[in-house]
């Protein structure tokens, strides 16, 4: 028979990878903000590939404690499903980083940073909502995830400005059609971002 300490720290292990995943998204979050405030410079990768090395092998090791645990703290669905959510994160980001590193030469009058700085407050509150599952008190979780939505809207509001520019006849047809592309890129970064909290919410709301 499984003691309460024993189930305890099979919780602990569940939240403290799930931690680990949301964290290693954030840093990729961070990092894509830095290379575009230093849009002058050679992007560098190297932080990109560390934050997706690090979201894969939290995310296997999830998948093994999975295997291992038969007492888990939350449904093992929900614990797939957010660690699923997680992992998509930096992966988006890192694509972008990648695309932007070949197309710099053609982007340099563009400011992706303001956008970038809202999928780095998006990752930053995911963590802080993975964080608080240990708690599994719904209104804090609620804040949170009022306070994604609002980030998700603006970026839904930003996105309309960007069309205006690509239609606005001043762009030439190859930056109208970068300037989609790598805006989408981080829209939809930061729409993983919120399924992610999404999830995460779902959870408290069961489990409160």
């Amino acid at each position: 028979m499984f003691s309460l300490q024993t189930i305890f720290g099979q919780g602990n292990q569940f939240y403290s990878l799930l931690e680990e995943a949301a964290e290693a998204a954030h840093d990729a979050a961070k990092a894509l903000h830095a290379m575009l405030r230093e849009a002058d410079r050679q992007p560098a990768l190297d932080a990109f590939k560390l934050a997706r090395l690090r979201e894969r092998e939290a995310s296997d090791k999830i998948s093994q404690a999975l295997v291992d645990s038969f007492i888990t703290p939350i449904e093992r669905e929900d614990i797939e499903a957010l660690g699923s959510a997680l992992y998509k994160i930096p992966k988006q980001i890192e694509k972008f980083a990648d695309r932007y590193s070949l197309a710099t030469q053609h982007l340099e009058h563009i400011d992706f940073a303001p956008r970038a700085a809202m999928l780095e407050q998006a990752a930053e509150v995911v963590v802080q909502m993975v964080k608080q599952l240990r708690h599994m008190k719904l209104e804090p979780m609620k804040a949170l995830n009022d306070r994604l939505r609002a980030l998700e809207n603006e970026a839904d509001r930003l996105m309309l400005e960007l069309y205006r520019d690509i239609y606005s006849g001043k762009l030439d047809p190859l930056q109208m059609f970068l300037l989609k592309e790598f805006f989408e890129i981080l829209e939809k970064a930061i729409d993983r971002c919120r399924e992610a909290g999404v999830v995460a919410y779902e959870i408290v709301l069961k489990n409160s």
